[in-house]
């Protein structure tokens, strides 16, 4: 029994880090899911702090795509343990096991809901740096619910990481920031997440190797290959928004899970995506599938061949005739180029304008505003600056607007603990309206925008507050206990006068106020009849010491004596 509330039953998974056992809420009847963590990484008190921050983090998450934590603890020996909703269905590793791959419409709509999860956490600040098909589950009716928010992050923050077996799990679907141990951000979960849906598609992770290691640097340095390598029916849209999710730079791949979502919603339902392949991909074909191709398939590609041709043509004509010209305005052949005007352009064509001029993408940065998501804010070098031939220009992206989060948990706190909330929040306390309510004044009762909405960061927000006035009912005619029963439950202390009166005792003849508004704790005072004082006895009469006029009565007749009964 853990924490003398959950029964652990049979255990039904285990993992690198931890044991899940199916077990039962004694004090609420209820079936969980109990995560404990491995003995030897619950030595660590860093680790242990960590993972029971991030658990708390994971448990103010409220997603339908996302498995609810409900508690978190340690065991008697100190092992941290994390108490979530037990789902009835199989992981996608089960899926793909049993069943091997998905239909592609049913993968996207998959992955869709693993974006709207990933989204909200991503929302709330948490990366789950472990997304793979062991962590994402489909219910009986359907639905996907993504496991373990919080524990990944953990392992990633912690000291020690020299766990081989942790990193074995996780190889196929690691980030190219994650395998060289660098800073990892949401994107880096976007990348995993079309790792997942390479998988889910074509049967098969993107990258395979004779050990974890192998599998990394893969990652690292080796493109995927297009899913409709594998399968000729799968459409572009469908390697586009793959290609994009798997960008080794994480400035190229989706920037967000809820642009990611956008896009797979688009693939599933047959329209154009706005991802378009960094670089394009070039089909893999086995002998016998070349020499199937059909003359209709050649006459087309020949098509395009001549197509590709003539804007090559096109694009040379203007480099070269920038470089002319720039040789005819210095005079020499000196090497030197302008870095041409990009402030404005979108990222993609601010990268073509630098290629165009012989120039190399330096460092790219990104930072909110208020720009379209993708401008160009600034540049380095400025435009027309002189660079030699291969010189760098080093960018700033916009992010677009910063978005947040209005927080569900402000309800209910004091007014100066929600405006510290809302503050880290990065939203500010607007206006403030006074409710009246039995509650203590201050109190937060409510938030406007609703809590939970997703905002942008700097809105105001406006607050509900309760004034801490509350109506005094009326309790005349009611019995003395009947009226004290009623101030005290409507947040009043009670007084009591009592006042004779004919009446029944006990009554409430009168209060103090009465049908106003009084602040929450104050004293009403309730006056009440009480029998009237008993009226003393009369004095006996006292002899006045003067005779009294008239004859004195004689003596009384003594009464005659009864006969006697006769013998």
């Amino acid at each position: 029994m853990l924490g003398s509330r959950y029964e652990l039953g049979p255990r039904i998974g285990s993992g690198g880090m931890a044991d899940v056992f199916r077990g039962t809420d004694v004090r609420l009847g209820r079936d969980v899911a109990v995560k404990v963590l491995r003995a030897d990484l619950a030595r660590d008190p860093s680790f242990q702090a960590r993972f029971r921050r991030e658990a708390q983090a994971a448990a103010s998450l409220n997603a339908s795509a996302i498995v609810p934590v409900f508690d978190t603890g340690t065991d008697d020996s100190g092992v941290p343990y994390i108490v979530m909703e037990f789902v009835d269905g199989r992981t996608l590793r089960e899926v793909l096991t049993e069943e091997g791959r998905l239909l592609p419409q049913r993968a996207l709509e998959v992955t869709a809901d693993v974006c709207a999860a990933l989204e909200a956490a991503h929302a709330a600040g948490i990366v789950h740096r472990d997304i793979k098909p062991g962590n994402v589950m489909l219910t009986r009716a359907g639905d996907v619910k993504v496991m373990d928010f919080g524990i990944a992050r953990a392992a990633a923050d912690s000291s020690a990481m020299t766990q081989t077996a942790a990193v074995i799990g996780t190889a196929a679907y690691l980030s190219p920031e994650q395998a060289r141990g660098e800073h990892v951000d949401a994107r880096s979960d976007l990348y995993s997440t079309g790792c997942l849906l390479y998988e889910l598609i074509t049967g098969g992770p993107p990258f395979t190797g004779d050990s974890p290691v192998a599998v990394a640097y893969q990652h690292v340095r080796e493109d995927p290959t297009p899913p409709s390598a594998y399968d000729e029916t799968l459409s572009t849209e469908v390697d586009a928004v793959v290609l994009k999710a798997m960008a080794k730079n994480p400035a190229n791949r989706y920037q967000s899970a809820g642009e990611m979502r956008e896009d797979l919603l688009r693939a599933a339902a047959g329209e154009p995506v706005h991802a378009t392949p960094v670089l394009e991909a070039v089909p893999v074909l086995a002998p016998a599938a070349v020499s199937a191709v059909t003359y209709d398939q050649r006459d087309r590609s020949t098509a395009r061949g001549v197509a590709y041709g003539l804007f090559g043509l096109v694009l040379v004509g203007i480099v070269v005739g920038i470089a002319l010209l720039v040789r005819g305005l210095l005079g020499t052949d000196s090497g030197l180029v302008p870095a041409p005007e990009l402030i404005g352009l979108s990222q993609r064509e601010a990268v073509a304008a630098i290629d165009a001029a012989g120039l190399t993408v330096g460092d790219i940065t990104e930072r909110f505003d208020e720009e379209p998501f993708g401008t160009v804010l600034e540049q380095s070098p400025a435009g027309d600056i002189l660079l030699r031939s291969g010189g760098s220009v080093s960018l700033v992206i916009s992010k677009g607007v910063e978005m947040t989060i209005v927080p569900v948990e402000v309800v209910g706190l004091s007014r100066e603990e929600a405006e510290v909330l809302l503050t880290e929040r990065k939203l500010v306390v607007g206006s403030v309206v006074e409710r009246d309510g039995n509650v203590p004044a201050g109190t937060v009762l409510g938030i406007s925008p609703q809590p939970g909405s997703q905002v942008p960061a700097s809105s105001e927000v406006t607050l509900t507050v309760a004034s801490g006035n509350i109506q005094v009912p009326d309790v005349r005619r009611k019995t003395v206990q009947e009226a004290a029963e009623l101030l005290q439950r409507a947040g009043f202390s009670v007084g009591i006068t009592p006042r004779a009166d004919p009446g029944p005792p006990d009554i409430v003849l009168d209060q103090s106020p009465v049908n106003t508004l009084a602040p929450r704790g104050s004293t009403v005072v309730i006056v009440v009849s009480q029998p009237p004082p008993s009226p003393a006895p009369s004095p006996s009469a006292e002899p006045s010491g003067e005779p009294t006029s008239g004859p004195s009565p004689g003596p009384s007749a003594s009464p005659e004596p009864s006969p006697s009964p006769t013998p």
